[in-house]
């Protein structure tokens, strides 16, 4: 009977440091998996299934070590597992299937754009979105984690279990690309 109380008592201690954690670091899941997706709807999707994973594998996670660069790891493996299972299963349907009421509720809805997707409309013009959409994805987790997240070079390597030259080419050439992309857009804004 001991040993129950013990054991239960320990994965309530265990439950407890999650949430702190998880809370502590909540809206930075919400915004890799905003980044990520582009689409506010699906970055509630993902950074809820993470959060989830998480918490059902925090027994993995060793306690002292970087619990952002664990918890955004296993953002970018959701993302992509979703990714690449949206890519074998397409959502098909036709507008005759789609009942008036809920297109005019969709087109309500989209007028009221939540204040994450105001402010990532807002932060990056559609060029910049589009450049960084056409990266190839190992750079763009790269440089996403990087730049938009402030991660070291070691904690991006940690987080995507790469070594940490890896990290440090994939950011280099991601931003090269990028620039290349970009030219034009720096020229006429007057950056360059």
């Amino acid at each position: 009977m001991r040993l129950e109380l013990t054991r239960a008592g320990r994965e309530a201690a265990r439950r407890r440091e999650f949430e702190r954690l998880a809370l502590q670091y909540e809206r930075d899941v919400f915004n890799a998996a905003l980044r990520m997706t582009r689409n506010y709807s699906d970055a509630q999707d993902v950074a809820q299934e993470a959060l989830v994973k998480a918490y059902l594998a925090f027994d993995q996670f060793e306690l002292g070590t970087n619990f952002r660069a664990w918890l955004l790891k296993i953002v970018t493996n959701t993302y992509i597992n979703e990714f690449r299972r949206r890519r074998r299963t397409p959502e098909m349907t036709t507008w005759e299937a789609i009942p008036r009421e809920a297109a005019q509720k969709v087109a309500a809805e989209s007028a009221e754009q939540p204040p994450e997707q105001q402010l990532l409309r807002d932060a990056l013009d559609v060029e910049i979105e589009d450049a960084l959409a056409g990266l190839p994805e190992v750079f763009r987790e790269a440089v996403i984690l990087s730049d938009m997240h402030g991660l070291s070079y070691k904690e991006i390597a940690e987080a995507l279990e790469v070594p940490i030259g890896t990290i440090r080419s994939r950011i280099a050439r991601g931003r090269r690309v990028l620039q290349e992309k970009l030219r034009e857009y720096a020229e006429a804004r007057g950056l360059i």
